[in-house]
């Protein structure tokens, strides 16, 4: 697992737990407190401490020539984090399981097995060392399909290795129309990191996107709407507030980066290739910039001036 915070934090957790062969990359107090203290597992039905291996990078790891690398870092920092791995060993399958439909461009310009996995997991990484899983009665929806586009040999044993794990997971042709789908979710990430769950603002941004999808010609697979997600609900854990998106999240550790340039910016950009107007994905884009920038906490803007000023009713 290159990153270990919620995402894969805990797919690596839950790798461990069916005895899979798993390491963590991680960085700083969360590395520290892996390597020292293990992990502190939090699931709905109670918590575990896991010994899992932790490492700081893909040198230390001891990465060998076929190995499996599941990219779970935010993708503002996969750039860095693909070019420590190739210089490490650049003969391992990289699945990314990342927001957005860019890391695994990113990838394929440095590997030549790339896969896709589309990511529906509620979790919380807010504190070195503990990860907080919050789907029930499983923790997640891992589906896995060749990049651009394919099922072959390898998906087939990921997903089951997956399931074993305790996740649902299939392996899917279209990986990337899904993961658009997934995009259209994420579209609240920026308006929820600065403001909150605002419904008016969350459907302007998801109009915008819903737009610019039809302009490029994009095919997305509706997520929401998925029959297997009643496998997977929400579930607060008693004693702890559960922070929403990813970004709102990163905020809220004090991160000194956002993912909003691949969330509401990857809307922001198709719109300008295809003609699309999208101020209300650029706004939110800037305003999680400046957020981080400030080190201002999720939710400290207000809706209604932003609305006004946007032209929302």
């Amino acid at each position: 697992m290159y990153g270990a915070g919620a995402i894969g934090g805990t797919i690596g957790a839950q790798l461990h737990g069916a005895e899979a062969d798993v390491s963590l990359i991680a960085r700083g107090a969360h590395l520290a407190a892996l390597q020292t203290e293990g992990m502190r597992y939090i699931r709905p039905d109670g918590e575990s401490r896991l010994a899992i291996p932790s490492f700081g990078s893909p040198g230390d790891a001891g990465i060998e020539p076929g190995d499996v690398i599941i990219l779970a870092t935010k993708t503002q920092d996969a750039v860095g984090a693909l070019d420590d791995l190739v210089r490490a060993q650049p003969d391992t399958i990289v699945v990314c399981a990342t927001n957005g439909v860019e890391a695994e461009r990113l990838a394929l310009r440095r590997f030549d097995r790339v896969y896709a996995m589309t990511v529906m997991l509620p979790a919380t990484h807010l504190d070195p060392g503990v990860v907080r899983a919050e789907g029930a009665p499983l923790p997640g929806i891992l589906d896995i399909g060749g990049y651009p586009s394919g099922v072959d040999e390898f998906c087939t044993q990921m997903t089951a290795d997956l399931r074993a794990a305790g996740f649902v997971s299939e392996p899917v042709p279209d990986p990337i129309e899904r993961k658009y789908g997934k995009l259209l979710v994420n579209t609240i990430n920026a308006v929820d990191a600065a403001v909150g769950r605002s419904k008016p603002l969350i459907a302007a941004v998801k109009a915008e996107a819903e737009a610019v999808y039809e302009a490029a010609g994009i095919e997305a697979v509706a997520s929401v709407s998925d029959p297997r997600r009643d496998q997977m609900k929400i579930v607060k854990i008693d004693g702890y507030e559960r922070i929403g998106s990813s970004s709102a999240q990163s905020l809220a550790r004090g991160a000194q980066t956002i993912e909003a340039d691949y969330l509401a910016g990857e809307i922001v950009l198709l719109g300008r290739l295809h003609g699309v107007p999208t101020p209300v994905n650029a706004r939110f884009q800037q305003i999680n910039r400046e957020m981080v920038a400030n080190g201002e906490a999720p939710g400290s803007r207000e809706a209604a001036p932003l609305m006004a000023e946007l032209g929302i009713t």
